[in-house]
Parts: C-alpha cells; structure tokens; sequence
C-alpha cells in the first residue's frame, strides 16, 4: 500500500489530485495541504512514499520544500508550468504531471514510483570488480546477472539510486548517476543531464531541450547540449 500527501495551493487541483488517489487501488492519501510549510511540518514527523508536489506557491515554493528535506518521499512534480522540468529532474523527481492531466496520465505516473519502489527492494548493485567494453554485471543477493550494454537505451538517476532502462526491462542500482556512469564506457553513453545518460547509438532525435528514445523524453541540460551535439556529430 503506497501512502502519499497532496501540496498545491489550488484547492481545485488538491481536490483533483485527491479524487485520482482515492480511485487508485493500493493508494492511501494521508493528507492535503495548502502551503509547503504545513507539508514540511507533516513530513518531519509521518513517512510518506509518494508527494504530489505543485512548484509554484506562496511562502515557499515546491523547489523549496524538496530542497529542505533530507529525506524526501519520491517526488511527482504537478504544475502549469513545463519549463520547471528540468529543475525538477535534477532534484530527482520521477514524474512531472503537467496540468490539466487526466486520470489516465495520473496513473502512469503512479505506477511509475510502484514499479521504482519494487525494484529498489532487490538490493541490487553493479559489480565494479569486473567491467567490460561490452557487458557489466548486475549483482542481486548471491546472484550475478549479465547485462549487454548494447541493450542498454538510457539512465535515469533517482537521488541514490539509478534507474537502467533497456526496451525490455528496468534495473533500479544502488549508486549515483555520476558513479554509474563511470563503470560505463564514456565513448558509448553520454552525460546529457545531472539526472540523465543515454547510450549514443539509440539516440533518434534531439529537440530543442530533449532526446527522443523510443517512447521516452529525456530531458537536456543546459550545460550538457554542447558536448552532447559534439559527440553526436563524431558519429
């Protein structure tokens, strides 16, 4: 059962978000809140796993708050705004609704952080002793598992975790984006945001502040376009 509190200072939008909690099964919503003070209040004393979080609010700000816990709830960002994805994602968040969404859309972003959460309870590391230009192995308990980098489209870092996606499947690591992509070969896999490394040959498309792989968006940061244009261009 995952639990999850409400901060926007849009009522209409608290009770939106709480009309989808409530008609998701194996949700609980332990509490809406008006202001991120009232929120922070709450988080200081109760565990929550998931905070539907609005950006723009009197006081303190959604960015605020997330920057003031040490421990935060994984984090969906929900706001009229679409240039406050990026930020968002470099403060590790793992969704950002953009409203109005729909229940629908609202549901991909939930289970979203279950599938994250499941993963992360198979403690699961990559194994630093052995590393090769074409496959790396994944350590999970007593097992050593195989993985092909060739298979490998894109990774997404979730503040001490890491997320690797292939077409396939999804392996959530213990480590930092920047610890991961160091047993990565830097010739192969391209840093395109603090939260974000793609595999150079899956690239498909560039837009103007993302990538385009497969069905997914990853985002581009400001301070990355450059070298990534570059080595995309050396083929």
């Amino acid at each position: 059962m995952l639990t999850c509190i409400i901060v926007d200072d849009e009522p209409l939008a608290r009770e939106v978000l709480a009309d989808f909690a409530g008609r998701t099964e194996d949700m609980t919503l332990l509490g809406r809140f008006s202001n991120a003070c009232e929120a922070r209040a709450f988080l200081s004393v109760y565990r929550v796993d998931v905070l539907f979080l609005d950006i723009e609010m009197p006081e303190m700000s959604g960015i605020e708050l997330l920057r003031s816990l040490t421990h935060a709830p994984v984090t969906i960002f929900t706001t009229a705004f679409r240039d406050y994805a990026l930020e968002g994602f470099e403060l590790g968040v793992i969704d950002f609704l953009l409203k109005p969404f729909s229940y629908e859309r609202f549901k991909l972003a939930t289970d979203r952080v279950k599938e994250f959460l499941f993963l992360r309870s198979d403690d699961v590391s990559l194994d630093e002793r052995e590393i090769h230009p074409e496959f790396i192995f994944v350590k999970s308990g007593v097992n050593r598992i195989r993985l092909e980098l060739a298979e490998v489209t894109h990774i997404q870092g979730l503040k001490d975790y890491a997320i690797i996606h292939t077409a396939e499947k999804k392996i959530v690591v213990k480590g930092s984006v920047k610890s991961v992509h160091q047993l990565f070969p830097p010739e192969k896999f391209i840093r395109v945001h603090k939260s974000f490394i793609v595999a150079k040959d899956k690239v498909r498309r560039i837009e103007r502040h993302k990538i385009i792989i497969g069905q997914n968006e990853i985002p581009v940061g400001r301070n990355y376009r450059t070298e990534l244009e570059q080595k995309i261009m050396q083929g």
